[in-house]
């Protein structure tokens, strides 16, 4: 799909007789539409593809079958045409048709899901509070537990009982690593940014949070210039991020990095402003038709909180760039 599809949107049945794929089909409203549905159709082409989310007119995608064969998991939206509602995780009985809502009751949205070897167990990757975490969920009770809170999780899996995925933050491109599904033993398993990485030089990081709109809480990160020295003042690069439902958090991002800066003397500046994600669906929801109102009134006292609270920041000189 466009824009951002990928190979998580396809999967073959537990028989290997079919595909399961997601598209949009909504004719001339597709520019505005957000109605992807699942489909199945037969890999011999001998029948056309069947529509098995068609109750739903919001967002459907992410297909995912248990290793018991026996249910399909997916990602659904409920709110037709908001392309930033929340993504609940469904089961759908692949041999009678019922759905279940696994996460009705959840304030985040998965954007990935894996099933545990036994099939009892779902783990999602998930955007929480400006990190990019990893929950497990019992399928037959919905209960949830957070297995990882640090860093940003990329692309989960198992080998044998072992959780396999990558994983980066603000000093580290994505690295392959592996620990037990209680979060424990982590390991990291390759090293290939390790030559290029040697000679780069990169500022720490550290989140903090201040009063935002209406003095509700909002997160932001802080990345000091390479080489720091606290004697010093050091210009600020205050950087916005797009979306606007989106998230700066503890993630190497290869387009909006904020070590590039950092590396050129600059101490980075990253609001997550309401409407950000990770934060739950009230907080994504509340610059809907505000969008030069909450999010404004954010970036203008984190970059002041930053100031306040970070004696090395020079508040003459900030430059704000948007994403």
């Amino acid at each position: 799909s466009k824009p951002f599809g990928g190979a998580e949107e396809v999967t073959f049945s537990p028989d290997g007789s079919s595909i399961v794929f997601c598209a949009r089909d909504a004719g001339k409203s597709e520019a505005w539409s957000t109605n992807f549905d699942l489909y199945e159709v037969p890999l011999d082409g001998s029948a056309k593809p069947r529509c098995i989310t068609k109750d739903n007119e919001a967002w459907d995608t992410n297909p995912v079958f248990s290793p018991d064969g026996k249910t399909l998991a997916y990602l659904a939206m409920a709110r037709p045409g908001y392309e930033a509602d929340r993504f609940r995780i469904v089961l759908y009985n692949w041999k009678t048709g019922n759905k279940r809502t696994l996460t009705e009751d959840w304030n985040l949205s998965p954007s990935t899901i894996v099933w545990s070897p036994g099939s009892k167990k779902i783990y999602a990757k998930t955007d929480h509070v400006g990190q990019g975490a990893l929950f497990e969920i019992d399928v037959r009770s919905g209960s949830r537990k957070l297995v990882r809170s640090e860093g940003n999780m990329r692309s989960p899996g198992f080998a044998g009982k072992l959780l396999v995925f990558g994983m980066d933050n603000l000093k580290s491109p994505v690295e392959l690593y592996t620990m037990k599904t209680n979060g424990r033993n982590l390991n990291q398993i390759t090293k290939i940014n390790a030559n290029k990485l040697a000679n780069i030089r990169m500022g720490d990081y550290e989140q903090f949070t201040f009063a935002g709109w209406n003095n509700e809480t909002v997160h932001a990160y802080l990345v000091k210039p390479a080489e720091f020295d606290p004697a010093k003042k050091y210009p600020v690069a205050f950087l916005i991020h797009g979306g606007p439902q989106g998230s700066f958090g503890n993630d190497f991002h290869y387009r909006w990095n904020p070590q590039a800066y950092a590396g050129a003397g600059y101490a980075a500046v990253m609001v997550d402003f309401h409407g950000s994600t990770g934060y739950g669906q009230e907080f994504c929801d509340s610059i809907r038709g505000d969008w030069g109102g909450k999010p404004l009134e954010d970036l203008h006292k984190g970059v002041s909180a930053a100031l306040d609270k970070y004696a090395f920041l020079d508040g003459d000189r900030v430059d704000a760039l948007g994403g």
